[in-house]
């Protein structure tokens, strides 16, 4: 099942008493595709979509109302289920109950009481809403058939503290949710919490595996910075060996420079500590540079 799938599901069950039902057939009837005056469409690949639509008409219209079911098959076997209006009286009874012109379709907030406005939201989720697999990325959008209807939702959402984005794609109106602390809140606000825990848990999992991979990152960063050192100092040990200036050098230079071709691997820390006065890492670094800088001498000599 699609994460869309699940959060649908889950707010289905959330969907009880009859001002929650008319609420919710509210937000699907909105912003279903297709409603005018001579046809109304409300279409899903849900199959919690196509069990919820017969309770809904029947909570709120009794059995007035029986929309036309039609089951078609699409190529890649999934389902559409298709519920049809094409009466005139009942098309005329569903905008008189809902208040709504089919030509200047907006949200009127007097249909919405009892604090059924999330199971309102719940239904234009229904009808035009999806969410993407949250272990793929972050993006809640509603394909929304309207300017207005796409300005009045994106007003709704800042009313709960959640701003969406918009675009217009494929003859749409998109208001999308990228931020995924506002996906959480939306679906959240809808009724489904399960599936807030569910994103939130994977955040978590996804920080923690980006948390460990800059640290390896940083791991190997750093064995790079320190071979690199190595391999500058042990040249300028074999430089000062071929002058034949190793004896010259003071005790303490000698023996780190003989520690560091004995052992091309170890950090800086590490050389200290084997030293038999052993010295911290910045005073091994302190030494490395007067190696570096009597190395340096020899080469503008040979010059």
């Amino acid at each position: 099942m699609s994460f869309s799938n699940e959060v649908r599901e889950e707010i289905a069950r959330s969907i009880t008493d009859r001002d929650r039902k008319f609420a919710c057939l509210y937000g699907i009837l909105l912003y279903c595709r297709t409603f005018h005056g001579q046809q109304i469409i409300l279409q899903s690949e849900s199959p919690v979509f196509a069990e919820l639509i017969p309770t809904l008409f029947h909570a709120v219209f009794q059995t007035v109302l029986k929309p036309d079911v039609r089951v078609t098959t699409r190529g890649n076997a999934q389902s559409m289920y298709s519920f049809t209006i094409s009466d005139p009286a009942q098309i005329q009874q569903i905008c008189s109950t809902y208040h709504i012109s089919p030509e200047n379709r907006e949200i009127n907030l007097s249909n919405l009481v009892n604090n059924s406005l999330s199971s309102f939201l719940a239904g234009v989720f229904f009808s035009c809403g999806s969410v993407i697999d949250p272990n793929k990325g972050y993006h809640l959008e509603f394909n929304t058939p309207s300017e207005l209807l796409c300005n009045d939702l994106q007003k709704l959402l800042l009313t709960i503290g959640v701003r969406g984005g918009q675009v217009f794609r494929k003859n749409m109106y998109v208001l999308y949710l990228k931020d995924s602390e506002h996906i959480e809140d939306t679906l959240t606000y809808m009724g489904a919490q399960q599936c807030t825990i569910e994103l939130m848990n994977i955040k978590i999992r996804k920080d923690m595996r980006n948390r460990a991979n800059r640290i390896r990152n940083c791991d190997e960063a750093n064995i790079d910075k320190v071979v690199s050192a190595a391999m500058r100092q042990t040249e300028d040990i074999l430089w000062i060996i071929r002058c034949n200036r190793m004896e010259t050098l003071p005790e303490e230079l000698r023996e780190l420079a003989q520690l560091r071709l004995e052992n091309p691997e170890l950090s800086l820390k590490e050389l200290g500590e084997m030293l038999s006065v052993p010295i911290g890492r910045s005073g091994v670094n302190h030494r490395f540079q007067k190696i570096a800088a009597i190395a340096k001498e020899l080469r503008n000599h040979e010059k």
